[in-house]
């Protein structure tokens, strides 16, 4: 049997669904349950893939091609299930199927409104592609009282109602403030919240109170009378120092243990070994070294959440602190700003779109190739060392990206067709940028005698993509001849995956995204290689 349960988020934006949701996926399934986690977007966009990194944040890319929102990341992270197409579902995406059903006369001439037909295409999506799961955790965007995520409570209010107290369970994320003139906590947002969330008809059967302090004995037991739920069911959820110490946290407070109960089910308690183990590494390192991120979104983090836990995973592989400096890509296309990077032990080009800030990222890749900094450039970042490479080693000083106009050596050029599985995927300049791109996992082979092929110890390996455009492989000679070796490459041969320059001590390019990839009990193997090329650089310094 599936059990469901919804994560619903009050009071204010940004309290940490998605973490809660992976938490507690993590805790079920460390009590040797399979899980599955959902995430409900309410905003009209289809999908994130055109959205601005500023207002979404990191797109996060699936194995499937899917472009979802970066709580899938932290599904990934926490429970190691890969995330599907069918993991994440937009208004957009729901109000399309709607249309399409009703151009189509499926609804046979019927007058198609929100209820029943809007909301039954959400519970089909909650219900779709589920096998032996015994939870499916579905996370509801938004704050409860925005117009926007109306339809979707309303269709989880109507599928508990369906499976019954047996089959699902309302879990409700507030805030409980702290304010500091008065000296206390204070419980009314939150039971201003869940009275919201019961004039739609959802009674919540566990509250997970965000607070800076804790709550005390008399503060829960006020929020459980005015909110109509067990004492015990009032989790405290205190800020943590590190984002991993949340499954330890939410677990001694008993939010595994409410959920268990609510659903009378017995089972071992979780062994929360592992995580003990990440959260002792991350507090107590042997050592620290920092990395400079040259980024094109540095101003809004969230935009490179992986990437950012990746690094942290590659400092828990090497038991060290992995400080970031985070750098704007266009403070390095003026005269002297490189010395910000004099202090760093290791550079990361990520990926990007556009071409506002390429020209400080290739001053990037050339300071850290001719300083021998260790480089890693990802997907965009990788495109920026071949032009580095081109230009100042293989007297190409015209190599540029079409992405960015016309030019004397398009060394970076729009792919227009490609494979993908049985079928072939065919674009030109007039495609629409949604859902246009080379998006998921796809194979890569490895070159043998290489850097990356020691680092992988693998001849194949599959990795997960997001870009349009594709480094020229007509240009491999005379850019090998260079001393930059393409060292992956797709099955065909075709498509560089990989460069790197062997006389370097780390200096590699890689055309997707590794950090999609990265958990922190499972570190990537080349941000585990990065980190310690990194390590060993500090003691250079």
């Amino acid at each position: 049997m599936t059990r469901y349960i919804f994560v619903t988020g009050g009071v204010v934006s940004s309290l940490g669904k998605g973490l809660a949701s992976a938490a507690l996926g993590a805790l079920l399934q460390a009590r040797g349950f399979k899980v599955r986690l959902r995430k409900l977007d309410p905003y009209l966009n289809v999908d994130p893939g055109t959205m601005s990194p500023y207002q979404h944040g990191e797109v996060y890319v699936t194995d499937d091609g899917a472009e979802t929102d970066l709580d899938l990341g932290h599904y990934e992270r926490y429970t190691g299930v890969a995330g599907r197409k069918s993991d994440n579902v937009t208004t957009g995406q729901i109000y399309s199927k709607v249309i399409a059903r009703e151009r189509r006369g499926d609804y046979l001439g019927a007058t198609v409104q929100v209820i029943p037909h809007v909301t039954e295409a959400i519970k089909e999506f909650i219900r779709a592609d589920i096998a032996d799961e015994d939870f499916v955790v579905c996370e509801i965007g938004g704050t409860v009282g925005d117009i926007e995520s109306l339809p979707f409570l309303e269709a989880i209010r109507q599928l508990g109602n369906e499976v019954g107290a047996p089959g699902s369970l309302f879990v409700h994320l507030t805030l409980v403030p702290y304010i500091a003139s008065a000296g206390e906590l204070k419980t009314k947002p939150t039971q201003h919240s869940v009275k919201e969330l019961q004039g739609l008809g959802i009674q919540p059967d566990i509250l997970v109170c965000r607070c800076e302090h804790p709550i005390g004995r008399e503060s829960r037991r006020k929020i459980g009378l005015f909110c109509n739920v067990p004492e015990r069911a009032v989790i405290e959820a205190l800020d943590v120092d590190t984002i991993y110490a949340v499954p330890r946290a939410y677990h001694e407070q008993g939010l595994d243990t409410e959920v268990c109960r609510h659903f009378a089910i017995e089972s071992p308690a979780p062994d929360l070994t592992m995580w003990d183990q990440v959260v002792e590494r991350i507090r107590q390192p042997d050592g620290e070294v920092t990395i400079g991120v040259i980024g094109k979104y540095t101003s809004m983090i969230d935009s490179y959440k992986s990437l950012a836990e990746a690094l942290t995973h590659g400092g828990v592989a090497n038991n060290v602190r992995v400080n970031v400096n985070w750098l704007d890509s266009e403070i390095f296309e003026t005269k002297g700003a490189i010395h910000h990077l004099e202090n760093v032990h290791g550079i990361l080009v990520p990926g990007g779109f556009g071409e506002r800030g390429a020209e400080g990222k290739i001053a990037a890749a050339r300071f850290a190739r001719e300083r021998t900094v260790p480089y890693f450039g990802i997907c965009f970042g990788m495109q920026m060392a071949v032009i580095e490479a081109a230009r100042s080693l293989a007297d190409l000083p015209g190599a540029g990206s079409t992405e960015f106009g016309p030019c004397e050596d398009p060394i970076v050029g729009l792919l227009t067709e490609w494979t993908q599985g049985n079928r072939v995927e065919r674009r030109n300049v007039d495609s629409e940028l949604g859902g246009s791109m080379r998006l998921g996992a796809y194979p890569c082979h490895l070159l043998p005698e290489t850097k990356i092929h020691a680092i992988y110890r693998a001849d194949d390996i599959s990795e997960r993509h997001r870009h349009r455009y594709e480094v020229n492989i007509t240009y491999r000679q005379r850019l090998e001849e260079a001393g930059l070796r393409f060292s992956g490459l797709s099955p065909d041969g075709e498509l560089p995956e990989i460069v790197e320059f062997e006389d370097h001590p780390w200096f590699i390019g890689v055309q997707f995204h590794p950090e999609l990839k990265s958990k922190p009990y499972d570190p990537h193997p080349l941000f585990t290689s990065f980190i310690e090329a990194a390590v060993a650089q500090s003691r250079l310094m």
